[in-house]
């Protein structure tokens, strides 16, 4: 991955979380942490 495309995907990942904090009061964030959560307990069960 070169330099350009990691500051052009954070940057898409930034402004993609400032729209869901402004727009929808962060609700995706949460959903998305709880899911990710969820996915490690998964994950440490398995090892």
């Amino acid at each position: 991955m070169t330099n350009q495309l990691a500051i052009a995907l954070g940057a898409v990942i930034l402004i993609l979380l400032g729209l869901d904090v402004f727009l929808w009061d962060g609700t995706n964030i949460l959903f998305l942490s709880k899911k990710f959560l969820e996915l490690t307990e998964w994950a440490a069960f398995w090892r």
